[in-house]
């Protein structure tokens, strides 16, 4: 660093001169005839606002399938805590394949768990109860541990943790 101030000059003004102001007749409008200005304007949106919406892959998220076994899911509720096994983060995977057979994937709150033997069993009975899926597998797996941050807001919400 040096030791110099920087010098600076100063000019005082007493009156500026004010900036142009924008006038409606300084902008020329585009030529077009009387007929088109009425005529209505081709609308971009037209292509899209008529064509369909694709069908739903029922065997994907927002898929007829998919969201049966996801209610279904969340109509089990785990004996010990009044929250349905979905909003706990029980459930950490649900796949259906294009056949309809449904994997989930799942876990419960302790290897300990009094229902370890019998909840896998009622959520292959209830998924495979779903209209549409043709079986169901559960898998039921102890890594990742669960956890409460795996909850959903309305489960802590539920349980007055929120």
């Amino acid at each position: 660093m040096s030791d110099e101030t920087p010098s600076f000059r100063v000019e005082e003004i007493d009156a500026a001169p004010p900036p142009p102001r924008a006038r409606v007749d300084d902008v020329t409008p585009p030529a077009e005839s009387a007929g088109e200005k009425l005529e209505r304007k081709r609308d971009y949106l037209d292509g899209f606002l008529a064509e369909k919406p694709l069908a739903a892959d029922p065997s994907g998220p927002g898929g007829a399938i998919y969201e049966g076994v996801i209610f279904a899911l969340k109509e089990i509720f785990d004996p010990e805590i009044p929250v349905n096994i979905y909003d706990l983060g029980l459930i950490y995977g649900v796949d259906v394949s294009p056949e309809a057979s449904v994997m989930v994937q799942m876990t419960l709150t302790t290897p300990n768990c009094p229902v370890a033997e019998s909840m896998p069993g009622e959520v292959e009975m209830r998924v495979a109860a779903v209209p549409g899926v043709r079986d169901c597998e559960v898998n039921l797996v102890w890594d990742p541990p669960w956890d409460m941050a795996k909850m959903t807001d309305e489960a802590k919400l539920e349980l007055g943790m929120l």
